[in-house]
């Protein structure tokens, strides 16, 4: 019995040092935020993809109807101006040519006749041993023979220049992007037989919607990127633009010419063209910044000198995908929650990590 006093005195210290610890407060939690800091976007950047083309190319294709039995060339081979690319078969222009040759030696044998003839009768003439009337008709026979070497040798000169169209050239420097007959084929005058575009100057041809090509004009500028390789990039200026938007997409095709490119440029290759353009100054945020309460929209603002947040009122000018444009209630420089906006509470304290992030 003289041991309860004892255990009453320490169950009372017990029970006064758990109502102290229940009135202390907890410490306060200073949460951690993303946020991006107001800044008016006054320039927009617009990108569009598209190709690397020759500026100038052409179709090469033989000027008559013949059997194909050589062609000197693929797609990718480098030619030079004069390169043999294609050839006919030749055996017919060839005995056109020997036919030719032929009809020459007769008419120049015809108008030996006729001159010797024409000098016989003029003696004669002379002599008044012949007529006028003889002599006349000699005169028009040599004439006629003389007629008759110049058509042999007009024929001899289209039969020799038929036979150099047996072979198909380069007229420049370039590379062959396509071919369009094979060995034995069978080509009409005037079908390809390979496309060859020069290597410079090349152009980068995209697409742009209609409604952003109101203010271009020949010679704006353009930064084209290599999308195989984005840290190699080149000017170009507009070269041309077209008079009519695409029917179904609404597009107009743009080249823009390049100006000193690198070699990893190539004619193929795939780039995007980005231009900056001037805009009335707006402010956008991601959606995740939004907080619609009580038929408001507002944001959270974080005070610089307390590290506490205040929501604000404002007013929005449009949606669009994952973001939205700010009509009223934001000033540039003010530091916005952009994650978390329905678990924080008014005046709670907040940490901005470094970097504003």
């Amino acid at each position: 019995m003289s041991r309860l006093p004892g255990v009453c005195a320490l169950i009372l210290v017990a029970s006064l040092a758990a109502c102290s610890r229940s009135e202390e407060k907890p410490p306060e939690i200073i949460r951690p935020v993303l946020s991006v800091v107001v800044e008016p976007k006054s320039v927009e950047t617009f990108g569009f993809a598209g190709s690397v083309e020759p500026q100038y190319s052409a179709d090469l294709a033989f000027r008559l109807l013949g059997r194909v039995v050589s062609r000197d060339v693929k797609v990718g081979d480098i030619v030079s101006k004069g390169t043999t690319i294609a050839a006919l078969d030749p055996t017919a222009l060839e005995l056109a040519v020997q036919a030719s040759k032929a009809d020459l030696s007769n008419a120049e044998a015809q108008f030996a006749n006729a001159a010797a003839s024409e000098d016989r009768q003029r003696q004669l003439l002379a002599s008044a041993n012949t007529s006028q009337a003889v002599f006349d008709a000699a005169q028009q026979a040599r004439q006629a023979a003389a007629a008759g070497v110049e058509r042999a040798n007009a024929a001899l000169a289209k039969s020799q220049e038929q036979l150099g169209y047996a072979r198909l050239f380069s007229d420049f420097d370039g590379v062959v992007t396509a071919v369009g007959a094979e060995v034995g084929q069978t080509v009409s005058p005037g079908q390809t037989v390979v496309t060859v575009a020069r290597t410079d100057p090349r152009e980068a041809v995209v697409d742009i919607p209609d409604q952003l090509t109101g203010d271009l004009t020949v010679g704006t500028p353009f930064q084209i990127i290599l999308q195989s390789l984005p840290t190699i990039t080149t000017e170009a200026k507009l070269r041309e633009i077209a008079p009519q938007a695409e029917g179904s997409t609404r597009t107009r095709r743009v080249r823009l010419t390049l100006v000193d490119p690198p070699a990893a440029f190539r004619l193929g290759s795939t780039v995007t063209a980005t231009r900056m353009t001037k805009v009335a100054p707006t402010i956008e945020l991601p959606m995740s910044a939004l907080l619609e309460k009580d038929g408001a929209d507002k944001v959270w603002i974080v005070d610089p000198q307390s590290s506490s947040v205040s929501a604000r009122e404002i007013k929005i000018a449009s949606k669009s995908g994952g973001g939205f444009t700010v009509a009223e209630g934001l000033e540039a420089g003010m530091r916005v929650v952009t994650a978390g906006v329905h678990s924080l509470v008014e005046g709670q304290k907040v940490k901005v990590p470094e970097g504003g992030v």
